[in-house]
């Protein structure tokens, strides 16, 4: 298939032009123009790019790519080395960053809950300033801190750092994918029994205690592994070309 019919069904798809973002979301680095099969990655590190040469893939989709805002442009050091990589193995770099974390059926937010299991995912209504990125649900049945603490283990592969004031029982939570430590606010005004986001900051401590709520940090690359992966999966079977999804164990 064409890279442009790629990119085209991509915009359209994850509608990034209407997602105020922090770099640019789509074709990142350009290589070749036809592509046949898609290798998948949370972030374009060397080692993804590596793996994805390994691969044979013609593109590395991934949710944090290269461009970010107050970043220094020139390609040089360790930039430079990641795209003369790209180059040298012939491979196309798309980067999808908030508009796949906010998609209702791929994005990062949907693929969490249905990780986990949670119930009635929705992203929270009339949230202009977060464009959709805090998502409020239930679980099934209540659970206690450790029992949440350890589904969460379990399905995620590692372990949360629990923060806050433990309710006598979880129902209700709402969620943020990667670092959203800091609409632990708007959480707790949502009354919810629990919050959840991959990292942590020095002062989201005292606002969990302070605002009554407790916080799972549950890992950046954990919570956001999945929406690149079922985006992948998802123009697999749309454009009928492979895809293969790159597992690069990150702690944070």
């Amino acid at each position: 298939m064409k890279l442009t019919d790629l990119l085209d069904y991509c915009e359209n798809l994850l509608a990034c032009a209407s997602i105020r973002d922090y770099c640019p979301n789509g074709l990142q680095v350009e290589s070749c123009r036809d592509v046949s099969r898609i290798a998948s990655s949370v972030t374009a590190s060397l080692d993804a790019i590596e793996k994805a040469a390994d691969e044979k893939a013609d593109v590395l989709l991934v949710h944090h790519g290269f461009f970010w805002k107050g970043e220094a442009g020139p390609l040089s050091g360790m930039k430079g080395r990641r795209v003369r990589r790209l180059f040298a193995a012939n491979i196309n770099l798309l980067a999808y960053h908030l508009p796949l974390d906010k998609h209702p059926q791929l994005g990062n937010n949907r693929q969490l809950a249905e990780q986990l299991g949670i119930m009635n995912a929705r992203p929270l209504a009339d949230d202009s300033d977060m464009q959709g990125l805090l998502w409020q649900g239930d679980w099934p049945q209540a659970l206690t801190q450790a029992q949440m603490a350890g589904h969460i283990a379990q399905v995620l592969g590692r372990e949360p750092l629990v923060l806050g004031k433990q309710p006598a029982s979880i129902r209700t939570l709402a969620w943020c994918t990667g670092a959203a430590q800091s609409y632990i606010q708007q959480a707790a005004e949502l009354g919810v029994d629990a919050f959840i986001s991959g990292e942590v900051s020095e002062q989201t401590l005292h606002q969990a205690n302070e605002l009554g709520l407790l916080y799972f940090a549950a890992g950046h690359h954990a919570t956001e592994r999945y929406g690149v992966r079922a985006l992948g999966e998802h123009l697999a079977k749309q454009f009928d070309v492979e895809h293969v999804a790159l597992e690069l164990d990150n702690p944070v």
